[in-house]
């Protein structure tokens, strides 16, 4: 049986999508992409999630670089990596875009 390698796009889109798939980091992206600057501050205080899972849901989202965080003692300080936010929203668009238009795939 022959191995199938994925594409690099195939690997990156996934990889964006696979931290994009919680609507707390949903919630999160949506914040700090709103933000004229970097947040300082807590975001567990500004969006109704949990402080427990907050730094869970940042870790995810700084991973897979859809955002970018330095430690400014005593806050954190988070914001859109904005290199990796156009390279997702290019990747998406191209996605979403290959679909065939027809009224329906089955028929």
């Amino acid at each position: 049986m022959t191995k199938k390698a994925y594409t690099e796009q195939e690997e990156t889109i996934a990889r964006f999508a696979k931290a994009m798939g919680h609507p707390a980091r949903m919630a999160i992206l949506r914040f700090l992409a709103a933000q004229d600057s970097c947040f300082f501050g807590d975001i567990h205080e500004v969006l109704p999630i949990a402080k427990a899972t907050v730094s869970q849901h940042l870790k995810e989202l700084k991973d897979a670089g859809l955002i970018q965080g330095e430690i400014e003692m005593p806050k954190v300080r988070y914001c859109i990596n904005r290199e990796n936010w156009a390279i997702a929203r290019n990747l998406f668009a191209g996605f979403f875009s290959d679909c065939k238009e027809k009224d329906s795939c089955c028929g």
